[in-house]
């Protein structure tokens, strides 16, 4: 009894006081909510499925799970992955059953779902299809990589927003209204406020519960909000989805030739705590990939900078790294040789063990010299032309083009060189 006697005396943050009581309240996820969207619909002819609300943190993933279950008169069962095993889930699912048969539905509501392991999301599957439990999962990472299949199929996925401008600035108006007074910012630290949330509501009302601690009468620009208030390192997972799409972004930007994103991408990766070594190495393929002899001093810089990076370290090396963005988001592209190389595997595979030409193998063996090995062979250097034009693919396999470099860069100049040269080889395979 002791345990909630004073419970409502109890200090409570101020994003608990805020906490949405209707679905309505709910901000930046009208896509979803609004009458028309698709989870609007389902609360308005009170059938909800099992769902995954996949999206970043403080977007009202929990908040909406507890509302749904409040406006379809389902019993609101919350666990969490990280802390809740086999029992638990046991218990749940035997008071679910229990309270279906005194005609009561339950909503089952696991945050970070993908925490649990392969066997016990099987272990969902009876239950969500029997109809015992609505299932409504919320996750940070991205459902096709952490979920089953199996639960994939039997839940649909909403994708949440990570909340803009105008959905912060709601919850801020919020703030002052329960608090009776304004924040202490003036316009552009109001701005740089919403910027340091990073589209996290929850984070952006710690920021403004620290910020109604100051003394009355404070007044703080840009600078001093910065110093009043500690930022927070940007949302990056080196190890899950945010790895690989923001590096996605930088190998595009620099494809693109857009330089000025590419810096970006690349100063958000080094913001969020991704290792030099891994971005250099990426760019030192993309070198290889997307620019290729187009510009072929490209893989000669790439090494460079990751040797400089090397022998720096950051931050003086990460100097090093962004002259190669530069370098690479403004050289001429080309992915010729990428391409050549893969059509050059396909027939490798395709025609499996055919021998080179006779003409071109050594005899260094008398034998060898009467079965005819090297026999035909013309020394390249003694021709006129310093080209022979023999033919040097397989017998009874047709001469094929793997290689054709782009009108661009330095290409265009090895253009010229294989146009001379198949000139060559048609005039003197026809005189032979």
């Amino acid at each position: 009894m002791s345990g909630t006697l004073f419970e409502d005396q109890a200090p409570r943050p101020l994003a608990d006081r805020l906490r949405p009581r209707r679905l309505e309240e709910v901000v930046g996820q009208e896509h979803l909510l609004a009458p028309e969207g698709p989870v609007g619909r389902q609360v308005k002819a009170r059938r909800l499925t099992s769902m995954i609300l996949w999206g970043p943190p403080g977007c009202g993933k929990t908040t909406i799970a507890r509302l749904l279950a409040q406006s379809t008169d389902l019993h609101f069962e919350p666990l969490s992955a990280v802390f809740s095993g086999v029992a638990d889930l046991r218990k749940v699912f035997e008071a679910a059953k229990a309270r279906r048969a005194m005609g009561q539905g339950t909503l089952l509501f696991i945050d970070e779902i993908h925490r649990f392991n392969r066997s016990q999301q099987d272990g969902f599957l009876p239950y969500v299809e029997d109809g015992t439990v609505t299932l409504v999962g919320a996750t940070t990472e991205n459902p096709s990589f952490e979920l089953n299949a199996a639960l994939l199929s039997r839940a649909q996925v909403f994708v949440l927003n990570r909340l803009d401008e105008a959905a912060l600035e709601k919850l801020l108006q919020r703030a002052e209204a329960e608090t009776g007074r304004p924040l202490p910012l003036d316009e552009d630290a109001r701005l740089a406020l919403k910027a340091m949330a990073d589209g996290d509501g929850r984070y952006c009302l710690n920021l403004c519960e620290e910020l109604f601690q100051l003394p009355d009468g404070t007044a703080l620009d840009t600078t001093g909000l910065t110093a009043a208030v500690q930022r927070r390192m940007p949302l990056y997972d080196k190890a899950q989805e945010g790895h690989y799409n923001l590096i996605s972004a930088l190998h595009k930007s620099l494809r693109g030739s857009d330089t000025d994103a590419a810096l970006y991408w690349f100063a958000r990766m080094l913001a969020g705590g991704e290792d030099p070594r891994y971005i250099a190495r990426r760019l030192c393929r993309f070198a290889v990939e997307d620019v290729g002899l187009a510009d072929p001093q490209a893989l000669t810089q790439a090494i460079a900078a990751w040797e400089a990076y090397e022998r720096l370290g950051s931050p003086e090396g990460d100097l090093a790294i962004a002259q190669l963005v530069i370098y690479l988001g403004t050289a001429p592209k080309s992915n010729a040789a990428y391409k050549a190389h893969g059509a050059a595997l396909r027939a490798a595979r395709e025609t499996g063990s055919l021998m080179p030409p006779m003409h071109i193998l050594n005899a260094p063996t008398k034998l060898m010299k009467q079965l005819g090995y090297g026999h035909g062979y013309a020394y390249d250097h003694d021709t006129a032309d310093g080209f022979s034009g023999q033919n040097y693919f397989p017998d009874g396999m047709e001469r094929q083009v793997f290689y054709n470099p782009v009108e661009r860069g330095f290409e265009r100049e090895i253009r010229k060189r294989l146009d001379y040269w198949a000139r060559l080889r048609t005039e003197r395979q026809g005189q032979g």
